[in-house]
């Protein structure tokens, strides 16, 4: 039961993520087979569909537009401030800080992580790692994206007796695009409304917001 407490938030939306992507899988075969039977074709199963291009491109360009809309506020939190935000550093932190402010080397405590004491190329990887990770992931699944949405425009293609063409070519095409940029609208439409709107709003005890008394320049202080 400790651990379910100390990794509730987690894991309520882990949870969340494996509830919706299996309701997207149930709602988007039903939608395929519609589609197909108003088209005269045989409809497929629901695994042949979870392994099928159209449904990883869905789900995959999702992935992409999410972990880039984190990588960005990761690093643009770095060297960016907003005044009277939760979601921003003092206005006098901007940039790395030092390793004083940061724990790191000389300055690491006892229970600091490994790589964040012994210096060197591991303490600057380290120092690094979260937007590392973070654009790995974004960009293995932007490829994933562009890949799987190919394969679907190309079946597509063939299916009508056209020239399926080539990756490079979806890549440089204004269907790619706009799936792309309409992901990518809203998620910074999403961050910048959260830095924003919590400067003047509050969520009682949550550290996404200001403590509810707390004046509308307060920054970088969490309720």
């Amino acid at each position: 039961m400790k651990t379910l407490k100390n990794n509730g938030l987690f894991l309520v939306f882990f949870s969340l993520f494996l509830l919706s992507l299996i309701g997207q899988a149930f709602s988007g075969v039903a939608l395929f087979n519609e589609e197909q039977t108003s088209s005269g074709l045989e409809e497929i199963t629901f695994w042949q569909y979870v392994g099928s291009s159209s449904f990883a491109v869905d789900v995959s360009e999702n992935w992409q537009s999410e972990f880039l809309q984190f990588l960005l506020l990761i690093l643009a939190a770095v060297w960016f401030v907003q005044k009277g935000s939760p979601e921003s550093k003092k206005l006098g932190d901007r940039g790395p800080e030092s390793d004083q402010d940061q724990l790191l080397g000389a300055f690491a405590q006892e229970n600091s992580p490994l790589w964040a004491r012994v210096g060197g190329w591991r303490t600057t990887l380290y120092s690094n790692s979260l937007a590392a990770v973070m654009g790995a992931i974004f960009m293995l699944s932007w490829l994933a994206q562009s890949i799987a949405g190919f394969s679907a425009a190309a079946e597509q293609r063939l299916a009508d007796l056209q020239d399926p063409g080539t990756w490079a070519d979806y890549v440089s095409s204004p269907e790619f695009w706009s799936r792309t940029l309409q992901n990518w609208q809203s998620e910074f439409l999403a961050v910048a409304s959260m830095v924003i709107l919590s400067v003047y709003l509050r969520q009682r005890g949550s550290p996404e917001s200001k403590p509810v008394g707390a004046p509308h320049d307060a920054t970088d202080v969490e309720g």
